[in-house]
């Protein structure tokens, strides 16, 4: 039996990216990545000082927002702002934003100043925390250089790329970046965050109903690091504009 994706992708391919800067006129870092028909607002902005628990201790701090535009998605979703709380999932997403670009971060060679990552997702089909994490190291690198401009900071303050991809395994098949199709329907849906250099970040991988082996992960494994090394060049492409 032949098999066949819903886009037509190979396993191994991922949705078209692209990842454009300077789209926001205020933000002192901006990007807007698209993941195929996933679409991401990431911006960054620096604050000229620390939370109150790092005052006096002489480093900085970064940290990250998540949310999605009532009409992201296929029916309109009502904002969280008027629901009077942050859902869980927007909770978890946003610390793991936060945590994926901490680990490329020197804290002490950014000074006492906090960078905040705000990522806004215009358009959803799957895969929108990964997205945010591959936009949002842009946005956040032109910052830092911003404030280099500015004296605020020198040395390496980024100690090197960070980007993500989502990856399951969709009919029996490990498959790379899930679109919202896929997604929906997966065996196996896993999350990869890894540096330019190949460290492991953090990894989510959850067996929707069927649990899977060693060898199966492995695979995913092999089909995140050849996606994320193709993130990390498009990356250094962005920012070397």
């Amino acid at each position: 039996m032949s098999f066949s994706r819903p886009s037509g992708r190979t396993p191994d391919a991922m949705r078209a990216v692209s990842l454009t800067r300077n789209v926001s006129k205020h933000a002192e870092g901006s990007c807007l990545v698209k993941f195929g028909d996933t679409h991401v607002l990431c911006t960054a902005s620096l604050e000229e000082r620390v939370p109150p628990w790092l005052r006096g201790k002489g480093q900085g701090w970064v940290t990250a927002e998540y949310g999605m535009l009532p009409r992201a998605t296929g029916e309109r979703m009502r904002r969280e702002a008027n629901a009077g709380k942050q859902s869980g999932r927007t909770q978890e997403i946003q610390r793991l934003i936060g945590r994926s670009l901490r680990a490329v971060v020197d804290m002490k060679a950014l000074g006492e100043n906090q960078i905040s990552l705000d990522c806004d997702v215009i358009q959803a089909d799957g895969g929108t925390r990964t997205a945010s994490i591959t936009g949002a190291w842009v946005a956040l690198h032109d910052c830092i250089e911003g404030m280099r401009a500015r004296g605020l900071v020198s040395g390496a303050v980024l100690t090197d790329n960070v980007a993500a991809i989502s990856c399951g395994i969709y009919d029996g098949v490990p498959v790379a970046d899930l679109d919202y199709a896929e997604d929906s329907t997966a065996d196996t849906d896993a999350n990869f965050v890894l540096t330019g250099a190949g460290d492991i970040v953090e990894i989510q991988a959850t067996a929707e109903g069927v649990a899977f082996d060693e060898a199966a992960f492995m695979e995913l494994m092999r089909l995140a690091r050849q996606s994320i090394e193709e993130l990390v060049a498009m990356q250094k492409a962005a920012v070397e504009q």
